[in-house]
């Protein structure tokens, strides 16, 4: 079976990812690899931050593997927090500091637009591959439900009338902006698995 590297080691993200592929490669983390390198994230954008975990695994290592970066985009706060969605508030991983700052930012605001966004870059074979996938919603004005996950208590996806937080992770999962960015990798991967 062919193997595939994900550049992660976060546990919940290496699951969703293997339930998707259902055992037609070998999926990887950075632990299995024995990388313990800590790969700076210096990019402006998901797409670069995306490639740089990508390009790097596959230049130390000549082995097929992918990367992802992903965060919340407001139309009022011009794009932010974006790349810079974890350590919004300064600290990385701060999440309830980080809603909190979004909160304040958007106080009085009416237009509350906003999209989740993934972006993946695949290293195949050589060559650089992305898939970006979006959901479409709005900022709620407090927080609601039990998954304090990123920016999910205040995130509302268009046609719901509830937060990222209140729904299941298996509906989650069929309209997120990762699930849709997967689908399409998914896709890649199989075509590429059939030639």
């Amino acid at each position: 079976m062919q193997q595939l590297i994900f550049a992660t080691n976060n546990r919940h993200k290496l699951e969703e990812v293997a339930a998707k592929i259902k055992g037609k490669f070998e999926l990887l983390s950075l632990d299995d690899i024995g990388c313990t390198d800590d790969i700076e994230e210096t990019g402006t954008t998901f797409r670069e931050n995306a490639s740089i975990k990508s390009q790097y695994i596959y230049q130390k290592y000549q082995l097929n593997c992918f990367g992802d970066d992903s965060g919340l985009e407001i139309d009022t706060l011009n794009g932010e927090p974006g790349v810079y969605s974890a350590r919004y508030a300064g600290e990385h991983g701060n999440q309830m500091a980080n809603i909190n700052k979004v909160l304040t930012n958007l106080a009085g605001q009416t237009n509350r637009k906003a999209r989740f966004r993934t972006v993946i870059s695949l290293m195949w074979n050589g060559e650089e591959h992305f898939f970006d996938g979006t959901v479409e919603g709005s900022i709620r004005t407090e927080p609601s439900g039990n998954d304090p996950f990123g920016y999910n208590p205040i995130f509302e996806a268009e046609g719901y009338n509830v937060t990222f937080a209140e729904i299941s992770l298996e509906e989650k999962n069929k309209i997120s902006h990762r699930a849709k960015a997967m689908d399409q990798l998914i896709s890649f991967l199989s075509a590429a698995n059939d030639k």
